[in-house]
């Protein structure tokens, strides 16, 4: 019998479909990780870490983080086991940072710490002669510095701006997030989550109309709506970060 693979009409659908193929793309994309940094002793770390949860329901639900274990140096066992108590409280730890290699095994890696975990790769065909590379690169779209939102975020939406500051043309409902690299500022009333300096911005600051926050942080410091002084509910609020504390005033 002929190997019908061979014939002319076979090897031209052959190709056909070699050619329809889409190309194999490998592209960046930057995205926000929260890194939890545990203390000893980690039954209180954990205490804390629920109450923050549950004044901020949902707060950690499908969200990348990172677990910076350098401050608490475990050994297999206790990393173990923390991630252990992590994962019962649905949160997902994408990597780890602050220990050797194989303390917590190969299904979750440790990272280099900060910016120099990121890497260019170059693939086998595609070096570039620096010269040539330069006289053929386009010209780079400047990031846009600021983001504004004419419409209200919703309870279950989240809005993630690295690259500036945040204006909300409404309010922010229960349930919903703001997070920015630089400042927040609400229009309306901030029922929800808002998260400013989010990349390391320590000046940035948070102000809105009606103040009703389940949770606000400035650079990593938080407050959640248990925390909340009566005075601020419902009035217009500016909050800012000095001293590594949380400063809340009203605006008259």
């Amino acid at each position: 019998m002929a190997n019908r693979s061979l014939t002319p009409v076979n090897k031209t659908l052959s190709l056909a479909l070699a050619q329809s193929r889409p190309k194999l793309r490998l592209a960046g994309r930057s995205f926000l990780a929260f890194v939890l940094e545990p203390w000893a002793p980690v039954s209180d770390w954990l205490a804390d870490l629920d109450a923050v949860a549950h004044q901020s329901f949902a707060f950690f639900a499908n969200r990348a983080v990172v677990l910076d274990l350098s401050a608490l140096r475990p050994d297999k066992a206790e990393a173990e086991a923390l991630l252990a108590a992590l994962r019962a409280r649905s949160i997902r730890v994408i990597a780890v940072e602050g220990v050797p290699a194989d303390l917590v095994g190969p299904s979750l890696s440790p990272l280099a710490t900060g910016v120099a975990s990121a890497k260019i790769i170059e693939f086998p065909g595609g070096e570039t002669r620096e010269s040539e590379s330069e006289a053929t690169a386009a010209p780079a779209a400047a990031a846009p510095a600021s983001m504004v939102l004419d419409k209200p975020v919703r309870s279950g939406q989240s809005v993630y701006f690295p690259d500036g500051d945040v204006t909300v043309i409404g309010s922010v409902s229960s349930g919903a997030e703001v997070i920015a690299g630089g400042s927040i500022h609400i229009y309306g009333a901030l029922r929800g989550r808002a998260v400013a300096g989010a990349t390391g911005d320590g000046n940035a600051r948070i102000v809105c109309r009606r103040y009703h926050a389940e949770l606000v942080a400035i650079d990593g410091n938080y407050m959640t709506a248990e925390e909340n002084a009566q005075k601020l509910i419902g009035k217009p609020v500016h909050i800012r970060l000095q001293g590594g504390s949380l400063l809340t005033q009203v605006l008259e």
